[in-house]
């Protein structure tokens, strides 16, 4: 029996087209709906679901794209969206974060448009296809699949601004590969929380930290408006001692405020006692993300402000 999967187009560079000047654009008529399916063994529904760039797609995009796949799963053996590259991370994983039926669901994009010489979106599709119908892909959490490898969605990142290479999972490296007969995963996913959101909102930015960093950039906010804030680190998890000593006032009024690390590898943990330090911001009512990247930890955030998660539940989620 064929393996039914439904594709989800949501606009993106593989949507796209060059024109003549090498300016990349939306198109109207998605070449994407124009690719032969010479796969044996799957039956494609495709629609046309969101046209836009990924530098467009909100949290509100991702909902729907969420609740699209839980009202029609039943009727599919695994799903594959179509989305752009700026942003895929994300909606990955909101979608991991999300009750999602236990089909394969698999995010793919390009970063060469349609018309340029050496696209990679027919082909990444084409991949992203065979992941979603293979056995082997159930259970294992929402899956970026690009340039023949297959990532967890919590970890994968975007490395390189054109490379076609430039999804890659930092410290932890891809959980498999898509070979030329079969795909090879040799790393299981994590269990996970899930939640079944039916609304999303908030206003929770991100903030880096970088050296001289004076405590007037936190003073422009208007921070009693804010729902959370997430704070990219030095390091570990370390912070310039004016801003740590305002954000340490911001915790202790009640705002949710998580932090990640501004490094590409590693994990957010306190170690330093210093004034600034990670130990004396942990002591304060800062959350630590341990392995996230700063728009992952804002969209863990929202969700489990949006859940209702506060105090102590609040702490054990977002550090779990």
């Amino acid at each position: 029996m064929n393996k039914q999967i439904l594709v989800l187009h949501t606009g993106g560079t593989i949507s796209m087209q060059a024109d003549g000047s090498g300016a990349v654009n939306s198109s109207q008529d998605n070449p994407m709906n124009h690719v032969a399916v010479p796969l044996d063994g799957i039956e494609v529904t495709v629609v046309d679901f969101f046209n836009v760039p990924s530098p467009h797609i909100t949290p509100q995009h991702m909902l729907e794209l969420y609740q699209k796949i839980k009202a029609d799963a039943d009727q599919y053996d695994g799903v594959v969206i179509t989305h752009g590259t700026d942003t895929l991370e994300e909606t990955a994983y909101f979608l991991d974060t999300m009750d999602l039926p236990d089909i394969p669901v698999v995010l793919t994009g390009a970063m060469r448009s349609s018309n340029e010489l050496g696209s990679d979106g027919v082909y990444n599709y084409l991949t992203a296809l065979r992941v979603a119908s293979d056995e082997k892909s159930r259970g294992k959490g929402v899956l970026v699949v690009m340039n023949d490898e297959v990532h967890a969605a919590k970890y994968v990142t975007k490395t390189h601004t054109t490379n076609v290479s430039t999804f890659q999972t930092p410290t932890h490296g891809p959980l498999g590969l898509v070979m030329k007969q079969e795909i090879l995963y040799f790393k299981t996913a994590e269990p996970r929380v899930r939640f079944d959101l039916t609304s999303i909102s908030g206003l929770v930015p991100i903030i880096p930290a970088y050296a001289g960093m004076k405590t007037e950039v936190l003073d422009m906010l208007d921070w009693q408006k804010l729902d959370g804030l997430i704070i990219e680190a030095f390091g570990a998890g370390n912070l310039p001692k004016e801003t740590a000593e305002t954000l340490t006032a911001m915790a202790e009024s009640g705002l949710p405020i998580a932090l990640v690390s501004r490094c590409f590898n590693g994990i957010a943990e306190p170690v330093y006692a210093y004034e600034g330090g990670g130990v004396k911001l942990h002591q304060a009512g800062i959350m630590f993300v341990k392995e996230l990247n700063a728009p992952k930890a804002r969209i863990k955030l929202l969700i489990a402000l949006n859940v209702g998660l506060s105090g102590q539940a609040l702490r054990d989620y977002i550090e779990g």
